[in-house]
């Protein structure tokens, strides 16, 4: 047996996958070969979620089925709803746990394990997460639901029934491209969760709400958050530049720099430095993103630490008028897109994974101590 072994799994190779790839020493992430450039500056989210399912681009017919499949399936059953109007005061991660796992209750094909049905639920869930989301923000605010437009795109839909207002272009395009960027990044903490349930054989829901529960842990999925409110308690790039400072001084880690993998610029926080820009001078926080900038100058400056995906994803979403408490969720339905490919990729071919451990206990052969002389 190899004794191989790295704390955390770190550069150990887990499996094998033809879905992402990851070069962190040269910066680079591609989907089923194509790079994240290429992507942020061409395609569309359902272009995306297409290419992870099925390892190419759609022709425009299957591009428009896809569209037209997602949109009849966003509707969430009446039980599910009724959780979430119970639910407003809870966690809106242990809601989204919840309700994904509720979900397989009421999905005609949940007993179904064959690649047509994963396929047909992947798509389900794919549709119904976004509406899960946008429904208990509107009523946990006690604001009345807002009837999805079957015009829209997945985004587009997703801030119209979130907020209650279409989306301008700008809008649209920007949280499209931050779909995109957040949609997979290899055997990451939750996407390994949802694999590893998957290889039991067990059902996609399961598997999913696996990868949910891994993303709910504040070391994989709620960076952004602790951006947002770094910022917004600044107030101004002087203070918020200060508070950094004196974080640093104290051996406190700031939020949304580093990463696991990459050892240069992140390149989704590249795409998402623009678009924060961009939108916070439409939306009126210009001033949210001279402090960003300002945070980002000063982290780099004292520590040489590169942006990476959650920090100026923070201020993107916030100039969106998404709930900072919904940025974690926010990136789980962009995720279930990869989520998703994942586990059909391992059904596909299936080995259960066990890894092993390596052993650092005291030595077999103990002796045996009776209970009155212990």
């Amino acid at each position: 047996m190899s004794t191989t072994t790295g704390a955390g799994l770190e550069g150990v190779i887990a499996g094998e996958s033809e879905i992402c790839y990851i070069d962190g020493y040269a910066g680079i992430l591609s989907y089923r070969g194509y790079n994240i450039h290429t992507l942020a500056e061409n395609a569309t989210f359902e272009e995306v979620v297409y290419l992870l399912w099925h390892g190419r681009l759609p022709k425009a017919d299957e591009l428009s089925l896809l569209r037209a499949e997602l949109t009849a399936s966003r509707a969430i059953p009446k039980q599910v709803l009724d959780f979430l109007g119970s639910s407003t005061k809870a966690v809106p991660m242990d809601v989204l746990r919840t309700a994904v796992s509720m979900l397989s209750l009421y999905d005609p094909l949940a007993r179904d394990n064959s690649p047509e049905a994963n396929l047909t639920k992947a798509k389900r869930l794919m549709a119904q997460t976004p509406t899960i989301v946008t429904a208990f923000s509107r009523l946990r605010d006690g604001k009345p639901l807002v009837s999805d437009d079957p015009s829209l795109s997945l985004a587009a839909n997703f801030l119209y029934t979130l907020t209650g207002n279409r989306p301008d272009a700008l809008m649209e395009r920007a949280f499209d491209v931050a779909l995109t960027l957040h949609a997979d990044h290899e055997l990451n903490a939750s996407t390994f969760a949802a694999r590893v349930t998957a290889a039991t054989l067990s059902d996609i829901h399961s598997s999913i709400t696996s990868g949910i529960g891994a993303l709910k842990g504040p070391l994989h999925g709620g960076a952004n958050e602790d951006v947002i409110k770094l910022l917004l308690k600044a107030g101004d790039p002087d203070k918020a530049e200060q508070m950094v400072r004196d974080m640093l001084a104290q051996g406190k880690k700031i939020p949304g720099f580093g990463h696991r993998v990459y050892r240069t610029e992140d390149p989704r926080a590249s795409h998402l430095r623009v678009l924060s820009e961009e939108l916070c001078k439409r939306t009126g926080h210009t001033n949210l993103y001279l402090e960003s900038q300002r945070v980002e100058q000063t982290v780099k400056t004292e520590k040489k630490l590169n942006a990476n995906v959650d920090f100026y994803s923070a201020s993107t979403y916030y100039a969106l008028g998404i709930p900072a408490d919904l940025f974690t969720p926010v990136f789980a339905v962009s995720r279930m897109s990869g989520w998703t490919a994942h586990v059909l990729e391992q059904y596909h071919n299936n080995r259960l994974i066990r890894p092993r451990a390596e052993y650092k206990g005291n030595p077999d052969g103990m002796p045996w101590i009776p209970l009155e002389k212990r």
